[in-house]
């Protein structure tokens, strides 16, 4: 379980397909600390460490199935691509976002950015299965960060960046026409399958 808040910036340093798709990704996160078999969302996708060590900085490495590989993001991945990370929640952390699974549900397109002052506005196109769960003031999970829906007008969606969350993520690298892991609201979900099971 995660809470969108991202906590570093990682950066992919090689792939490799060996069955499933193998990634290393550099961190700075003490190697000491991750457990293998511990689990690191990964621009939202929630993976599972297999390995970790130091060579001029510290590193880990995920095996990605196909399926997630197909479902996410993860096929733009490329040495060099930026990545956020956020390490599972333990017992007592705060809960700053909302809940986040690390299962994500589909991918959305950034259709365009307009800056706002300071801050930056930017508008998604969701598929169209999964925009009936994104509403005005409702969380969203894109690549991992927990954010707060602005407006919504069909399968399109916008959120606003402000300069902190621009520069503590890999969202100051997002361009027009990217490919974006999407969660939706766990709540969201839950209402859904209610409001389906009583009709």
């Amino acid at each position: 379980m995660f809470t969108g808040i991202i906590t570093d910036v990682g950066r992919v340093t090689k792939l490799t397909q060996e069955g499933d798709l193998r990634a290393r990704i550099a961190c700075a996160y003490d190697p000491a600390g991750i457990d293998i078999g511990a689990s690191i969302a990964c621009n939202g996708v929630c993976l599972t460490v297999i390995d970790r060590g130091t060579d001029d900085t510290p590193w880990f490495d995920v095996q990605i199935s196909a399926e997630s590989v197909s479902k996410t993001n993860i096929g733009d991945w490329r040495d060099g691509t930026r990545v956020n990370l956020e390490r599972a929640l333990k017992l007592g952390d705060e809960l700053g976002g909302h809940i986040v699974s690390g299962h994500v549900d589909g991918v959305a397109t950034v259709v365009s950015m307009t800056d706002e002052g300071d801050s930056t506005r930017v508008l998604f196109d969701a598929p169209h299965d999964l925009a009936g769960f994104i509403a005005p003031k409702g969380s969203v999970a894109l690549n991992g960060t927990s954010l707060t829906v602005n407006e919504v007008d069909g399968t399109r969606f916008g959120v606003n960046f402000i300069p902190h969350t621009k520069l503590a993520t890999n969202w100051g690298d997002t361009k027009t026409g990217d490919r974006i892991n999407l969660e939706i609201d766990t709540l969201a979900r839950y209402v859904a399958r209610l409001r389906e099971w009583g009709n």
